[in-house]
């Protein structure tokens, strides 16, 4: 048999399960829900950022270039409400003139919420809060080859991982997308963690990018989705998500947790890397937990998140790709460490900044989940390992009857490309 025909016979079966496989409760849980994002009624009385403008400019002005490659009339769902991508970017550039003609944060609540509404993530029935974490852009000694210090490999994305849109063969699953392989007549999974780690099963197809020295450094590579490879002549080579094997994410931290190998209070990613190295005999079967996989690729502009544009420390965050609008501008409040000069953690501290919905994750799910990016400085590893906090998250875009006049807009992008190439901002 072709392997046409293999399949066109293969997608058959996949559509029987499809459409005779699922009961009703199984198809509507790939329906998208749209509430839990409200618009305020109150005024924020103040907009405090305890960090430079310049990086909040800088961090728009990416994102501008995101939303100028759309259509200008994709639509963008802000809670009960949908806006299109002319209102959004118009949005965007309204707001980077508040912020450039009046320097002092303090000046800027009065004319942000006169002119923009705010919505935010919150669960009116169980007072429910967002769950901030963390996340960085490791550097990780790597090899070009394997050899005997060097064995741990990162894999390239494999030609037979196929991405299969379900909207194809039933319209209530628009959206929707699995990672499949074919073998002989049917769909399968991929494979899964286990499989490709323990069992090898791409070893010998040519697929390494590098090689590491630690299986640890690769799980956490894995879960941060990005990182800077160091080889012995002082190159770096950034690398960055490519695709995924398509299985569920599962938190090798909450493995630790239910086993009892590690307390509620010790979590943390340096913990968890500590516990591992220490007891090698628990590795594979923790590793193995979380059975989602990610294939990299050579990012030279990199970190990129998921709207491709290079992330910002402190102002990039990942939130829940169906459910929040790419793009969207926010802003957020919670805790971050304070750090001695040992390194340590003393205390926490609470902090309020813009932030920009640059990424996501596969541990990102729901309203209540944000991770913020911080860099790949060592306080960026210290305070993405520890950053487990509640706080809030609120989604701005600016009031249809006060968006900006287009005529407008080349005028304030010059000025502020002038202020970036002036200011020491550099990320």
């Amino acid at each position: 048999m072709s392997g046409r025909k293999r399949l066109i016979g293969a997608f058959l079966g996949l559509l029987m399960i499809i459409f005779y496989g699922c009961n009703s409760k199984q198809e509507n849980a790939f329906k998208v829900k749209k509430e839990n994002l409200y618009p305020i009624q109150h005024a924020l009385s103040i907009f405090d950022d305890d960090l430079e403008v310049s990086s909040l400019i800088l961090a728009i002005e990416r994102n501008l270039d995101y939303l100028e490659k759309l259509d200008p009339q994709r639509l963008f769902q802000y809670g009960p409400h949908q806006f299109t991508c002319q209102q959004v970017f118009e949005s965007q550039i309204a707001f980077l003139q508040i912020i450039s003609l009046n320097k002092n944060p303090r000046a800027w609540a009065e004319k942000i919420n006169n002119q923009f509404l705010v919505y935010e993530a919150y669960d009116s029935v169980n007072r429910k809060k967002v769950l901030f974490t963390g996340y960085y852009e490791p550097i990780i000694s790597a090899s070009m080859s394997k050899n005997a210090d060097f064995k741990y490999p990162i894999y390239r994305k494999p030609k037979d991982l196929i991405r299969l849109n379900l909207s194809k063969f039933k319209a209530s699953l628009s959206g929707e997308n699995i990672m499949v392989m074919v073998e002989g007549k049917t769909v399968q999974p991929y494979y899964s963690r286990e499989k490709i780690d323990q069992g090898k099963a791409l070893e010998g197809r040519g697929l390494e990018l590098a090689w590491l020295r630690d299986p640890i450094d690769a799980i956490f590579l894995h879960i941060q989705g990005s990182g800077r490879l160091r080889f012995s002549d002082g190159r770096l080579m950034p690398v960055g998500y490519s695709a995924t094997n398509g299985r569920p994410y599962r938190s090798i931290g909450r493995y630790l947790l239910k086993k009892g190998y590690l307390s509620k209070a010790q979590i943390s990613m340096q913990t968890i890397r500590k516990f591992l190295s220490e007891n090698p005999m628990r590795l594979n079967e923790t590793l193995s937990y979380n059975p989602s996989y990610i294939f990299f690729q050579v990012k030279q502009n990199g970190p990129l998140g998921n709207i491709n544009v290079r992330i910002t420390p402190g102002r990039s965050i990942a939130l829940d790709s169906k459910l929040f609008p790419k793009g969207a501008l926010c802003f957020i409040s919670c805790k971050k460490p304070i750090i001695n000069k040992d390194q340590e953690i003393t205390d926490w501290t609470d902090f309020s900044r813009f932030a920009l919905n640059q990424d996501t994750g596969g541990a990102i799910k729901g309203y209540y989940r944000a991770d913020l990016f911080f860099g790949n400085s060592a306080y960026a590893e210290l305070a993405a390992g520890n950053l487990k906090h509640e706080g809030k998250l609120y989604v701005l875009i600016k009031k249809p009857s006060a968006q900006a006049s287009n005529e407008y807009i080349p005028t304030i992008r010059k000025s502020i490309n002038r202020y970036l190439s002036q200011s020491d901002v550099k990320f």
